[in-house]
């Protein structure tokens, strides 16, 4: 007699650890509620430890790690490290230590700035034809390229630009980039401010700082997860200074890189099913549930305080 196949495997909830050193990760948790909504979701703030900006590179492999593998204990069945600076400096010491998939944000959002930059050039080359009327003219020659035809703008933290970790990976696909730290954005985001005259003011110097020393950019992409919390006003000083480009938000683009990888990886794992979270953090609850309220776009009611050491 045959025993009945069981369903524990394909009705088990798919498990998503997601890991930042700190509140901005809750973007990209945000950007994967939707595209994958039948999971369950463990966020973990490291914010005893931050800011890893400051930190060695040991020191932030380390940390990362750490929690890397505490959040492979609690049931993740795969990790997305929600951190630039983690991403830069660690991924490949969380890969090796880790015997599930990790995603981090980087790659994502350098091939969705290669996405964004290839229909640009497709939409150029499409506006570039002769009208009706210019038939009978003598023809020109065609336009010259751009030295820099597919230049990339990031706005990042000083840590990640120091990494150069997206100019590696966007120079890979064959897009020039620059890096443009804006140490006093994160700051402004945790304050609330994301749509205040003194933030308008702070993107302002930076875009137009970036844009004079990359003038042929036309792809910006957003190099932290605190970014996507003031795209709006990032919109707006662009319209100001009349210098439009496509903005590519890297939370968004790891939300769906995730997705992709599901889809190939855990097909019978996913469902329509409401989505369920829990959160930890390694210090200040308080601060956690005020600020990751903001940055998940909804409450968050319960935080679980855990200690990783030093």
């Amino acid at each position: 007699m045959t025993e009945s196949p069981t369903t524990s495997t394909t009705t088990k909830p798919l498990t998503i650890g997601v890991f930042d050193s700190g509140f901005g990760g809750l973007t990209v948790l945000r950007a994967l509620l939707p595209l994958i909504p039948g999971a369950h979701y463990i966020f973990l703030g490291d914010t005893a430890r931050l800011p890893y900006g400051s930190k060695s590179r040991e020191t932030v492999a380390r940390y990362a790690v750490s929690s890397a593998k505490f959040l492979h204990e609690q049931g993740a069945d795969l990790l997305v490290i929600a951190c630039n600076t983690a991403t830069a400096l660690a991924l490949e010491d969380i890969q090796q230590a880790l015997p599930i998939p990790v995603i981090g944000v980087i790659e994502p959002g350098a091939h969705a700035a290669k996405s964004a930059s290839s229909q640009s050039t497709q939409s150029k080359d499409v506006s570039f034809r002769p009208q009706r009327s210019e038939v009978e003219k003598p023809a020109s020659p065609p336009p010259t390229p751009s030295a820099k035809p597919n230049h990339v703008l990031v706005l990042a933290t000083i840590a990640t630009v120091q990494s150069r970790a997206y100019t590696h990976a966007l120079n890979a696909l064959g897009l020039e980039a620059y890096e443009k730290a804006c140490p006093l954005l994160v700051p402004l985001v945790e304050e609330g401010w994301t749509n205040h005259p003194v933030t308008d003011d702070v993107i302002k110097i930076y875009l137009t700082e970036a844009l004079k020393a990359a003038p042929a950019t036309q792809t910006l992409l957003l190099g932290c997860t605190h970014y996507p919390l003031i795209e709006q006003a990032i919109h707006r000083t662009l319209d100001t200074i009349g210098h439009p480009l496509t903005i590519i938000d890297s939370a968004d683009a790891t939300a769906r890189a995730t997705a992709a990888l599901i889809a190939n990886q855990f097909p019978h794992r996913t469902s329509t099913a409401k989505p369920t979270c829990t959160f930890y953090a390694t210090d200040s609850i308080e601060k956690f549930q005020r600020l990751g309220s903001n940055f998940l776009g909804q409450p968050v009611a319960e935080v679980n305080l855990i200690d990783l050491g030093g």
